[in-house]
């Protein structure tokens, strides 16, 4: 009775969370109903439309990359770059299945199966709860075919730019022969609703790589 209980109240409190990260938003970006289905898809393809290049964080490897690199690290950055600017910014899921298909994605991330196909779903679906999810980069350091990046990761545009609110992340992946392979991360909430959302739902493993 405890442990039944105990996921009652758990349940609860992972539903007020997620109320209190996203309903807010999503209520206020709702159009207005207009009395027929054809035209509320009309105005949420137009909203959706209106997220052009310039509300898109676009990694500046430029400026983040390093000289004393060698050819094949620049290389290996390069292709980091390209997954991660599609996957976690422009959401291009169809862009990154096609060119980033391997099934042989090793994933060191607890809660995230293995494959590319089921990070590609993960962050899928993370996105649908919270569209204006970003990574901004700013560090990369390679060494040799591992690549590591420390990002400022937020769920709303108006967080962007804001160190008290989000997440601070660092990945790490293995790259070998132009194709990423593995994948490693630390996450740590920044604000205290991501903490308290990191407490709720950061309990499931879903691999068994181990963390290291």
């Amino acid at each position: 009775m405890k442990n039944v209980l105990a996921n009652l109240i758990r349940r609860n409190m992972i539903g007020a969370c997620m109320s209190m990260l996203f309903c807010n938003q999503a209520f206020a970006n709702e159009p207005q109903q207009t009395g027929t289905t054809s035209a509320l898809l009309t105005q949420k393809n137009i909203r959706l439309e209106k997220r052009n290049d310039m509300d898109t964080i676009k990694i500046n490897l430029q400026d983040l990359k390093k000289d004393s690199w060698s050819e094949v690290e620049l290389e290996n950055a390069e292709l980091v770059v390209d997954f991660v600017q599609h996957l976690m910014n422009n959401h291009d899921f169809d862009y990154v299945s096609q060119k980033y298909s391997s099934s042989n994605y090793i994933q060191h991330s607890k809660g995230i199966a293995d494959g590319m196909a089921e990070l590609i779903e993960y962050v899928k679906d993370f996105s649908k709860r919270f569209p204006e999810y970003t990574y901004d980069v700013k560090h990369i350091h390679v060494d040799g075919n591992i690549v590591t990046f420390h990002s400022h990761a937020t769920l709303k545009t108006k967080h962007r730019g804001n160190d008290k609110k989000g997440f601070n992340i660092i990945d790490t992946w293995r790259v070998e022969n132009g194709e990423i392979l593995e994948h490693w991360d630390s996450i740590q909430p920044i604000d205290g609703l991501m903490r308290f959302y990191i407490w709720l739902t950061g309990g499931k493993t879903r691999n068994t790589n181990g963390i290291f």
